[in-house]
């Protein structure tokens, strides 16, 4: 005999099971391809380049959060498709963690944020140090000088940290007292880009030098461009921290289905081992 529901009843909603398992699915894939790029791009790199700027390596960047993804949706998706407790639990344990350290991070640069003026000032300088050790960090440099009209950390002088553009009268290099062309001033009618036009312009002053590059450092740039920004990294924030909580309330609401549905199934089985049931 059935029990009072029917054997055939479950509380579990598919609704809920198979959202969760295609949300998770649809990022389990986007994981694998931030892992696949971030190994080829590794790959292509020389094994001085990579031991040199480990610390700001986009590409192991890339890989640590793909993997790290990876674990979390896998998690979510064999949780949801095999109505897993301890696998949406922990999925939706780590999406909690990592929901509170983002916001913890963001309010934590926001009251101590000369704290992170000087995190971002330690950043950038270290990835003017390693310019030319790291093609990936090398492009990223100059794609951020370019669409901040900036050069450097504070001035344009600050590439003189970098051992190519050393400004010292011993440095041997032919880039000496120069800067990278992306902090030159470009003519939006310049068909071809003079890579060279940085050439020996730490030796100027800032009058002489603003006639040809960008002299003002990128770090108050981003800061301006942050301060006017506020409504788009807002929705960038939130868009970001969407889809976490829709994760943790589908993960719970499946999660409490779940336990009702054991027990319903422990609640049949006793009142079909009762023989005056």
């Amino acid at each position: 005999p059935a029990g009072p529901l029917g054997d055939d009843f479950s509380f579990v909603s598919p609704v809920a099971k198979y959202v969760l398992f295609f949300f998770n699915l649809l990022f389990w894939m986007i994981s694998m391809v931030m892992v696949a790029v971030g190994v080829y791009a590794r790959l292509l790199k020389h094994a001085e380049a990579a031991m040199a700027c480990l610390a700001v390596d986009p590409a192991i960047l890339l890989i640590m959060v793909g993997v790290l993804t990876f674990l979390i949706t896998f998690c979510g998706c064999v949780g949801s498709l095999r109505e897993n407790i301890c696998l949406l639990q922990m999925f939706s344990v780590c999406l909690t963690i990592i929901f509170l350290l983002q916001l913890a991070a963001g309010v934590l640069g926001f009251v101590f944020s000369d704290k992170a003026r000087e995190k971002v000032s330690e950043i950038i300088n270290g990835a003017i140090v390693h310019y030319r050790d790291d093609l990936d960090l090398q492009n990223l440099i100059d794609f951020g000088q370019k669409e901040f009209s900036c050069c450097g950390g504070v001035s344009y002088k600050d590439w003189s940290q970098n051992m190519y553009f050393n400004c010292t009268a011993t440095n041997p290099s032919h880039e000496r007292c120069s800067v990278p062309f992306s902090c030159c001033l470009h003519d939006t009618d310049q068909a071809v880009i003079n890579t060279m036009c940085g050439h020996g312009m730490q030796a100027r002053g800032y009058l002489e030098a603003s006639a040809f590059i960008h002299t003002n450092g990128c770090i108050d740039k981003l800061v301006n461009w942050t301060h006017s920004n506020l409504f788009l990294l807002g929705g960038i924030t939130l868009g970001l921290a969407l889809p976490q909580l829709v994760g943790i309330v589908l993960a719970q609401l499946l999660i409490n289905q779940i336990r009702d549905q054991i027990k319903l199934q422990l609640y049949n089985q006793q009142h079909r081992a009762d023989p005056w049931y």
